[in-house]
């Protein structure tokens, strides 16, 4: 496999972890007795939209789909439909984000709105990286040249995430600060019941 391909692919594993997390988080607080600390919420919404939404995916866009385009254009349909996904993820992400807000401040009134927002967005975007997977990256072995990956590679190296082990920004903060806020089997953190905000 080559380097470029790896990234792509170790950077879709860390997304998924972080979604698997606020999966099992919002379950919790769904089932919860005690006010849930929300400040879990609030890092990994943050880690969604700063990572995925802002870095990982216009370097898709820009990148990965854009030469593909170039070498093969029978492509485009999928594309298209990959990159309004993109917008799309932007949305939900915002949704979320707005469902979260009302729960911290009315909880627990609108818990099982946000768990069922979640559970939809994690569906979505699983799809679409299954899409990017079986799809996108087997039409790019057969079409990119090696100077094409070469370009990929370090447009992806740039990207800053703990989690799959890259590099720059303070993304290693904010996903030490999810591990130890989220608490078992999430994370670190004390268990919400011990949660007084």
């Amino acid at each position: 496999m080559n380097q470029a391909i790896m990234i792509l692919k170790n950077e879709h594993r860390s997304i998924s972890a972080v979604i698997s997390g606020l999966k099992e988080l919002a379950r919790m607080a769904d089932e919860a007795t005690q006010r849930p600390d929300f400040r879990v919420f609030r890092a990994m919404l943050r880690y969604i939209d700063e990572y995925p939404e802002r870095q990982h995916h216009p370097k898709e866009d820009r990148y990965l789909f854009a030469r593909l385009l170039a070498r093969a254009p029978s492509a485009q349909p999928l594309i298209d439909k990959l990159q309004s996904e993109h917008v799309d993820g932007v949305r939900r992400i915002r949704e979320l984000e707005r469902s979260m807000l009302f729960l911290e401040d009315r909880w627990p009134v609108g818990v099982r709105e946000f768990r069922r927002l979640v559970d939809e967005y994690a569906h979505f975007h699983w799809d679409h990286m299954r899409k990017e997977e079986d799809e996108i990256l087997p039409l790019a072995v057969l079409h990119l040249s090696a100077d094409d990956w070469e370009a990929i590679e370090k447009a992806f190296a740039g990207n800053d995430d703990p989690i799959a082990d890259l590099r720059e920004k303070d993304f290693h903060v904010l996903f030490s600060r999810i591990v130890s806020l989220a608490p078992a089997p999430v994370g670190l953190g004390e268990p919400w019941n011990k949660t007084a905000a």
